[in-house]
């Protein structure tokens, strides 16, 4: 299968690799995001030896390893008779002195078979790994788990690693490598519904109707991704009631902590424990107005699904579980089909926030909505030290946007309280379906309007 994009991934590990000495990289990221594929694309063409943790009792996991172990260094006695324990393992491959990439997949499992994991393998590193030229590579799914055992302080493997790399998802903008056939919109078709997740865009590899790909791949009982969600949270959460509740909030419109308190039942202590869990998670997000001065302090925002496939599983497949077990996948095609255009609007909207970041060259800092009692902005981002402030206004519609459009925009801007006195405008308009030629003459003749039209956000000309 072919390998996508992760080259900054890849740069560091390789740039480890070529230093002397032992080191050891923290891998981790959401499941079925990419950790192994990356993982062994480094490990290609070097001396490497994989053990995928699974749930296995301890003694039974240590013989495994201590078989892959053997075969790799070709001593028959080792597969056969193993080691007595990771000590000895260690010490073993210390003694061997040679360079090599040990890739530990699903470290996880290892510490839910014996808690004392994390200690003996910082014993292990201590005592010989770090004075061999060994790179050791763990790699987990649990994102909680891997922080807690490797990276906050306190962890046994805290202060041991070379590096940690958080495997993220693809951006929508990655996905013209996956999907460089495919046009703008049906790529924001895809990433609407699965998100930048690996192994779900694979389904739609290929020149295959859009339609169908979702139908057969997730509203089918037989397919892993129709009961996907619910594994992802038993997997992640000893008690995942509580979070299945409070995303069925949020997948229902309940943005606001109270809200989600009030659909939920949940004190406010309980609220706040779990949404910082689902956030530290990468599936909830929590949005503030751009301008707010301290953020984290916040009690203005609002919260959102921020993983696109669970927003969809939630919104489409869970909502419809009882059609889709009596057999009748068209009809919630048909509803997937009148209600999608809110997702891939939102979407939209990140998007063009991410371009104008990318592309505007003015180097802003922030980016973000904004919004106030009475008003909202789509885009909102500025820089601190030359003052500049873009506003933008993202339209995915089929109507051409007009010069209203702008004006509003440019009325809502008086509402930002930012170095008003001081402060230097521009204004990004994003349309799905252009715009009138009114608007286009305005553009030209305004210097500071920029405008990306139609699907592929591709800033106009506009003026000489």
């Amino acid at each position: 299968m072919k390998f996508y994009n992760r080259k900054s991934e890849l740069k560091a590990l390789n740039d480890w690799w070529k230093e002397k000495g032992s080191h050891l990289v923290i891998m981790y990221g959401k499941r079925r995001v990419g950790k192994t594929a990356l993982s062994l694309e480094f490990a290609k063409n070097k001396p490497t030896i994989f053990h995928l943790a699974e749930r296995l009792d301890p003694k039974l996991q240590l013989q495994k390893i201590s078989q892959e172990v053997g075969v790799f260094f070709k001593d028959a006695y080792v597969s056969e008779y193993g080691f007595q324990d990771w000590e000895q393992l260690f010490r073993y491959i210390a003694q061997k002195k040679q360079k090599i990439v040990i890739i530990i997949d699903e470290f996880p499992y290892l510490v839910d078979a014996d808690p004392a994991i994390p200690s003996v393998f910082q014993k292990g590193w201590d005592l010989y790994l770090s004075k061999s030229p060994v790179y050791l590579i763990l790699c987990g799914s649990s994102i909680g788990m891997m922080e807690k055992h490797t990276l906050i302080y306190g962890a046994p493997l805290y202060g041991r690693r070379s590096g940690q790399i958080l495997v993220r998802p693809f951006s929508f903008f990655e996905l013209e490598d996956i999907f460089p056939k495919k046009s703008f919109e049906e790529r924001l078709m895809i990433y609407s519904v699965v998100g930048g997740t690996i192994t779900y865009l694979k389904n739609f590899l290929g020149r295959k109707n859009f339609w169908k790909v979702m139908e057969s791949t997730m509203l089918s009982k037989e397919q892993f991704m129709y009961e996907e969600v619910d594994f992802l949270l038993r997997e992640e959460f000893r008690e995942p009631r509580n979070y299945f509740s409070i995303l069925l909030g949020l997948s229902l419109g309940k943005r606001k902590a109270s809200e989600v308190m009030n659909y939920t039942g949940f004190d406010k202590a309980t609220i706040s424990s779990y949404l910082a869990v689902l956030q530290q998670l990468l599936i909830v997000q929590k949005e503030i107005s751009i301008t707010e001065k301290i953020p984290e302090k916040s009690r203005k925002g609002f919260y959102r699904i921020s993983d696109n496939f669970f927003e969809f599983w939630f919104r489409f497949i869970f909502r419809n579980k009882q059609l889709i077990e009596e057999g009748s996948q068209g009809e919630v095609v048909k509803i997937i089909k009148s209600n999608i255009a809110e997702l891939v609007s939102r979407n939209y909207e990140e998007i063009a926030g991410e371009w104008a970041q990318r592309n505007m060259g003015n180097n802003f800092q922030y980016v973000g909505r904004w919004w106030n009692d009475s008003n909202e902005i789509d885009i909102v981002g500025f820089n601190q030290e030359t003052k500049e402030i873009i506003f933008g206004e993202v339209k995915w519609s089929n109507r051409q946007v007009g010069t209203n459009i702008f004006v509003e925009l440019e009325n809502k801007a008086r509402n930002v309280d930012w170095n008003n006195a001081s402060r230097k405008e521009q204004f990004i308009l994003f349309s799905k379906s252009g715009f009138t030629l009114d608007m286009k003459k305005l553009a030209k003749k305004r210097k500071n309007i920029v405008l990306v039209e139609k699907d592929k956000l591709v800033r106009i000309a506009k003026k000489t």
